[in-house]
């Protein structure tokens, strides 16, 4: 059944990063309590439990490393046990983006309930762009082994010393999006034939690229097709990042022929005889139910699916044209 849709806490967090104005409270900077679930996510039942940790004591580990000029931030939902795609933003005491291209980062994640001191994991982020020329995230790939409390250890420099700061998060056991390596929902999602042709009925994106609205995801998977699904609304995205990530996927139309390139707008808008307006429930978004039978709770989310119709790609919030050009490749 589908839900309205309230905005969750580390959507929220994204929405700082990348300078959003979300009118809520924004996420606490150097700590994140995601609501929605990611693209990563083996089984509950094969995923160890961590030993318990108190809230005192990863406040206190987290306050060891504590940064008077730099703030981590996990802009990606909720972590589980497994491989993650994590986006790290990094603020300044003001709560200003300081990520750059030329800023490095490097991680060491710790399993707080099972060894604070020794890092079981470490990683190097790579920028991205999130609003081209404005805002960017780190794309940090790791494998988180079990769930419960774990902190990130950030080092990064953009030429001049290296600052040390902390975050924690919590691993999960499990998550409801759908992941790298699971069948693709055969969800029927609007073409331009369900408006005649009229893309301004159809899609928030000021400037459509047609070939996006062309083929339902159902049709795709029935005739053997790779494609991409981007599940983003320019006009009234939560995050900000929609339409920018919208314009990072056109270029490959081109590039890719091979591939099916799918738009659907995650919420139910209706056509008031000039333009698209949002449908409201209890004053609130509500989800296409293609959003729910891919379990996604943010937006923006990209996936790539192979012809076989298995997912071979996820990416939420943004994504970087060497991760995209990668997953393509790949399927094509």
């Amino acid at each position: 059944m589908t839900s309205p849709r309230t905005l969750p806490s580390s959507l929220l967090a994204l929405a700082i990063v990348v300078g959003a104005c979300t009118g809520g409270q924004g996420a606490s900077p150097g700590s994140s309590q995601p609501q929605s679930s990611p693209a990563g996510s083996p089984a509950a039942d094969a995923c160890p439990a961590a030993p318990e940790v108190s809230q005192a004591d990863a406040e206190a580990w987290i306050a060891e490393g504590r940064s008077a000029t730099v703030l981590p931030v996990i802009a990606s939902s909720l972590q589980v046990c497994g491989q993650n795609r994590i986006l790290i933003g990094l603020l300044d005491g003001q709560n200003r983006s300081i990520a750059t291209p030329d800023r490095t980062l490097e991680v060491a994640f710790f399993d707080l309930g099972r060894d604070p001191d020794q890092p079981a994991a470490t990683a190097e982020g790579e920028f991205v762009w999130a609003i081209e020329g404005s805002r960017g995230l780190y794309v940090v790939n790791v494998d988180l082994g079990e769930s419960g409390i774990w902190g990130a250890e950030v080092r990064t420099a953009a030429g001049g010393a290296e600052e040390v700061a902390r975050a924690g998060f919590q691993v999960h056991p499990t998550g409801v999006t759908k992941r790298v390596g699971e069948a693709a929902p055969a969800s029927k999602t609007p073409t331009a034939d369900d408006v005649g042709g009229d893309l301004a009925k159809l899609s928030s994106d000021e400037d459509p690229e047609p070939r996006f609205y062309e083929t339902s995801v159902d049709e795709a998977l029935a005739a053997h097709e790779p494609f991409v699904l981007v599940f983003a609304t320019p006009k009234f995205c939560t995050s900000a990042v929609c339409g920018p990530t919208l314009e990072k996927v056109k270029p490959f139309v081109d590039e890719f022929p091979s591939v099916t390139f799918i738009n659907v707008e995650p919420y139910q808008l209706a056509w008031d005889g000039s333009q698209l307006k949002p449908v409201l429930t209890d004053d609130q978004l509500t989800p296409v139910p293609s959003v729910d039978e891919w379990g996604l709770l943010t937006e923006p989310w990209l996936f790539v699916v192979n012809e076989s119709g298995t997912i071979r790609g996820s990416f939420e919030g943004t994504v970087g044209e060497s991760e995209l050009r990668a997953a393509l490749e790949a399927v094509s």
